[in-house]
C-alpha cells in the first residue's frame, strides 16, 4: 500500500508540474502575441486586452482543474480503499 501512495504522490506532482509548465508557456505566448498585436495596431489595444484577459482566465482554469484532481487523488485516494479491501 505504501507503493500506491508513493506512486500517487509522484503522479500528483507530475500533474501539477506539467500544468504549471503549460500555463507558463501559454501565458508567455499570450503576452507576446498581445504585445505584437498592440504594437501593430495601437487603436485595437483595448479590445485585444479584453480578449487577452479572457483567454488568460481559460488558460489558468486548466491548471486549477489539475490542482483539484491532484488534491482529490492526494486526500481522497480511491486506490487505498481498494488495496485495504484486498488486504483483508
Amino acid at each position: 500500500m505504501e507503493t500506491i501512495l508513493a506512486y500517487t504522490a509522484l503522479g500528483v506532482m507530475f500533474v501539477l508540474g506539467m500544468g504549471a509548465f503549460g500555463t507558463a508557456i501559454g501565458f508567455g505566448l499570450l503576452g507576446g502575441r498581445f504585445l505584437e498585436g498592440a504594437a501593430r495596431q495601437p487603436e485595437l489595444a483595448p479590445m485585444l486586452q479584453v480578449k487577452m484577459f479572457l483567454v488568460a482566465g481559460l488558460v489558468d482554469a486548466v491548471t486549477m482543474i489539475g490542482i483539484g484532481i491532484g488534491m482529490w487523488f492526494t486526500l481522497a485516494n480511491p486506490f487505498t480503499a481498494a488495496m485495504q479491501a484486498l488486504a483483508q
